[in-house]
């Protein structure tokens, strides 16, 4: 196979856009599906596909949102406007939100931690595929995803959890990279 040196450069140079960074126009119905099948081309031993995909999109990311603020205002009856406001605002001003939820289950030879790397993976190809699409994305994970009321609030089932939320739209900016490890201090060969 001969060498792909656009797509080596791409993964050199990949860097995450955030949320308050990711503007209109998302991508289209058609774009949306192409990621999504790049999203799923993952590691799967087993052919299990052991996760699933929630979409935010148009008025649901403000209605998960507020959704999101009563869960925080019910729990701390203190809780200040700003900080409901910031849990109003969890999947804007992104246009296009998409939750990866684990669903691994106990199975006889494939373990559920292989099933769960396999549902992270989804999360890190999709933000490949939003930035093969011409958009960017973050993948993040915040509170909700870890407290089963609302992750389940959010579309989580029974015995699932989410790995993430990969944000996705144009950038309105360009972020600088950040420093990455030196792979001397990463990187070690084993010797027997």
């Amino acid at each position: 196979m001969p060498a792909n040196e656009t797509l080596r450069d791409y993964l050199l140079t990949r860097r995450s856009v955030g949320l308050a960074f990711l503007k209109d126009p998302g991508p289209s119905a058609d774009e949306l599906e192409t990621m999504l099948r790049i999203a799923t081309r993952v590691p799967d031993h087993g052919k299990l596909a052991p996760w699933r995909l929630v979409i935010f999109a148009g008025d649901a990311r403000a209605e998960a949102g507020e959704k999101l603020a009563a869960i925080a205002s019910r729990r701390n009856p203190a809780v200040e406007a700003a900080a409901l406001d910031a849990e109003r605002r969890q999947f804007l001003p992104a246009p296009l939100t998409i939750g990866v939820i684990s669903t691994a289950r106990e199975h006889p030879k494939i373990p559920e931690f292989e099933q769960l790397i396999s549902a992270g993976n989804v999360a890190f190809n999709l933000v490949h595929a939003a930035y093969a699409m011409g958009f960017a994305a973050q993948w993040v994970t915040r509170w909700f995803a870890y407290d089963d009321e609302a992750a389940t609030t959010l579309g989580a089932g029974a015995g699932e959890r989410f790995v993430g939320f990969v944000h996705i739209g144009t950038p309105a900016t360009t972020i600088e990279d950040r420093p990455r490890p030196d792979i001397g201090d990463v990187v070690t060969y084993w010797q027997g």
